[in-house]
């Protein structure tokens, strides 16, 4: 399979815009970043978690999923930008499509129309140095999602370990880019005291001042293996943000 940087390189080399497969926008959403976002979600990823909210969107092509232009995507975005704070690129994993969202984030920055608006990444932080090298320079902040610190439980929830994810984290942070750490708890693989504790601690040590948000688990729109798991109760939840907060601080974390 050829990667995406690669693909990015040749269009440098011939003039080409990248382009890009989008499974679905959503024009307003609150809960994708601060304030009234505008969120693209990206087809493909490269996960695959037990407990995704958004399985369709796990292929890199379905015959849902559209291809859009650079030009057409920020044209969707101006259409709406008086009432947006920002723009959120979502998935699927979105730093799959890395060439595409850079020139996106790119030209929403020197649109007249768009330039004021945040530009943010919501990621499973399943990325290499050069895929950060490109992004970076063009991102405010990036919303890094945490299956679990345990590697062997990272796996058995997604398949694959959580090296890149720890090293995007820490990349993220030195760089000033880490807006928010995202923790989806789910009975019965990542819910225990001892590891939402480690957690929390791993967290004040490595990224100390950056919010931390904990996801209580919901069955509503997973994929078939994870219907029978079930939904954190609230006081589960409020216990979850107790002990993460321990280490992080009170003020930091938020519970939903």
């Amino acid at each position: 399979m050829v990667s995406d940087l690669v693909l990015h390189d040749r269009a440098v080399a011939e003039d080409v815009e990248p382009t890009g497969v989008l499974a679905d926008v959503v024009r307003f959403s609150w809960v994708d970043g601060p304030g009234n976002r505008f969120t693209a979600f990206l087809q493909g990823c490269n996960l695959d978690c037990i407990a995704c909210h958004n399985p369709h969107t796990m292929p890199m092509r379905t015959p849902l999923a559209r291809t859009v232009t650079v030009e057409g995507l920020v044209e969707e975005v101006r259409a709406v930008a008086p009432f947006l704070s920002g723009v959120t690129v979502s998935g699927g994993e979105a730093t799959l499509q890395a060439p595409f969202v850079a020139a996106w984030f790119a030209a929403l920055r020197e649109d007249p129309g768009t330039s004021r608006l945040t530009r943010f990444i919501d990621s499973n932080g399943c990325a290499d140095d050069p895929v950060w090298d490109l992004l970076l320079p063009v991102t405010d902040g990036v919303m890094l999602d945490l299956k679990a610190l345990d590697v062997a439980t990272h796996r058995e929830m997604t398949g694959l370990g959580n090296g890149q994810v720890l090293h995007s984290l820490d990349r993220l942070f030195a760089e000033q880019r880490l807006a928010e750490v995202r923790l989806l708890v789910v009975p019965g693989h990542n819910d225990s005291e001892e590891a939402l504790r480690a957690t929390g601690a791993y967290l004040a040590h490595r990224a100390p001042g950056i919010p931390v948000k904990v996801i209580g688990f919901r069955p509503h729109g997973v994929r078939a293996a994870a219907r029978h798991i079930p939904a954190p109760t609230a006081e589960e939840r409020t216990a979850y943000a107790a002990w993460v907060a321990e280490s992080v601080g009170v003020d930091l974390v938020t519970v939903v």
